[in-house]
């Protein structure tokens, strides 16, 4: 079996463009914790049933920090080692090193016998040298990790090394992590352990703040990534005469996105929400198991997900048959009107929760001038009164890259009360959901949701829809979806 093989290729790749933008993430970490080992695991694989693995994804933070996307480094763990302040790669103050497990040879026993690593089941792995020439990034062998994580553990006061960690992403170092401290604890008498929960809370912080400006190569995944979206709205749209005759309607939609997804990208951002009539209302409908009608509002809210790992999330609210009803294109276009008074209140210098406040109070305007609001528009958008989330329940932006809800673990300040900047990439999107059991509302508009939204980047001289591409008002989509039924004849 390990025997008559032919040579693995040694010729080197060249160095990937997206190289150099790590090298200044990782500057960016290095310069908020000088003196400390900073440790960020890639995760590991994940059983979804018995011997069976869902396909690996790489933690964000690891994803960010590396370069490195789709599916060949699980287990890998990215360590920041501080060394003299400027020192280090770049002039930062650590140098950088990846651990992992590289390609098993073809005269080892791995290379036929283990199904999870070995090639001949999952296809080769990256050598050591070969991810140091693409990454420009020093490798380790993942046998030298745990002595790369535990050497030295302790407080710098006493001539130790302290330790950041990424928790809850690999059980295995948290447990090698939280050993390490522990020790050191009982060598130094150093105070509660609890202390670090603070430590690591604090890198995971700064991670996640870290993306809230995206850089020039992250900028170009995100319009790959909506591309490859909008292509996916336009093969759902062609599904849409098959859905209609199906009885989970909403599953042939899906599929046919999902289909997109997987040519174009790697995986869906998140899984994908095809909800017809009633289900509509429900906001995170992923069951998808429904029939459409001819009469309903189709909401999708799909994004498909770059090799980079850098996702899309656009939604747009369909009729059926290719024709908006009179209430439904009237939801339809105040929802339109919100996301536009969001849009216009996207301006550098503003902050991030003005969409929020520019678009639902849109919103509470139309629900009063239907008879719908119980109270004034100003009662209604203050902060004791709210009464208009009954009808429109969630926030109406939400930072987009390598998570759908990107930077969440960002301070409040750096988030809903941030700064809106030129590099920022974000959403926006009201909606309206009136559900069938909702007596509070005249009959007509009962099963209705309508929701859209659109990918924006912010620059200097103002917002940028990156999704423009799709049609967003009432006659553009109806045309759109006339012209794709046409060319699909």
């Amino acid at each position: 079996m390990a025997s008559n093989w032919q040579p693995t290729n040694q010729e080197l790749p060249a160095r990937a463009a997206v190289a150099t933008y790590a090298q200044y993430r990782r500057k960016a970490i290095s310069d908020q914790f000088r003196g400390e080992r900073v440790v960020i695991p890639a995760g590991t694989l994940k059983v979804r049933s018995n011997d069976c693995d869902y396909r690996f994804r790489p933690h964000s933070a690891f994803a960010h920090l590396t370069g490195l996307g789709l599916d060949h480094e699980p287990d890998a763990v990215l360590i920041l080692e501080p060394i003299e302040d400027g020192k280090g790669d770049d002039g930062s103050h650590h140098t950088a090193t990846l651990y992992f497990r590289p390609l098993a040879g073809r005269d080892t026993e791995q290379f036929y016998s283990d199904p999870r690593s070995g090639e001949f089941w999952i296809g080769a792995r990256p050598t050591l040298a070969e991810l140091e020439a693409r990454l420009g990034l020093a490798t380790a062998h993942i046998d030298q990790l745990e002595t790369a994580i535990t050497k030295n553990v302790g407080s710098a006061d006493l001539g130790g090394t302290p330790i950041r960690l990424v928790r809850k992403v690999d059980d295995t170092i948290d447990a090698v992590v939280g050993t390490a401290r522990r020790n050191a604890a009982k060598d130094s008498e150093e105070p509660d352990l609890a202390i670090h929960d603070a430590l690591d809370e604090k890198l995971s912080e700064a991670l996640s703040e870290l993306r809230l400006l995206k850089d020039t190569w992250e900028i170009e995944q995100m319009k790959l990534a909506v591309a490859a979206t909008v292509e996916g709205f336009e093969e759902a749209v062609k599904a849409l005469p098959r859905a209609l005759t199906h009885p989970r309607g909403e599953r042939v939609v899906e599929g046919a996105f999902f289909a997109r997804a997987r040519e174009a990208g790697n995986e869906l951002g998140y899984d994908t929400i095809a909800a017809a009539g009633e289900n509509a209302t429900v906001l995170h409908w992923i069951r998808n198991t429904g029939r459409i009608d001819a009469g309903d509002l189709l909401l999708l809210d799909a994004g498909v997900e770059a090799d980079s790992l850098y996702t899309a999330d656009i939604t747009r609210t369909l009729p059926a048959s290719g024709i908006f009803g009179p209430v439904q294109r009237k939801v339809y276009e105040a929802v339109l009107d919100a996301a536009d008074a969001g849009f216009a209140a996207a301006r550098p210098g503003t902050r991030f929760r003005d969409i929020h406040t520019a678009a639902t109070t849109v919103l509470a305007e139309r629900l009063a001038e239907w008879g719908l609001l119980p109270v004034s528009v100003e009662e209604a958008i203050s902060p004791e009164g709210q009464q208009h989330r009954r009808w429109m329940p969630h926030g109406t932006s939400h930072h987009l890259g390598l998570d759908v809800h990107d930077c969440s673990r960002a301070r409040l300040e750096l988030y809903l009360d941030g700064i809106l900047t030129e590099g920022m990439v974000f959403t926006i999107e009201p909606g309206l959901y009136f559900k069938e059991q909702d007596l509070g509302i005249p009959a007509e508009y009962r099963g209705i949701g309508v929701r859209i939204e659109d990918d924006i980047l912010m620059t200097a001289e103002g917002p940028v829809n990156l999704s423009a591409a799709l049609p967003r008002t009432a006659d553009g989509v109806e045309d759109w979806m006339a012209r794709i039924s046409k060319g699909n004849a």
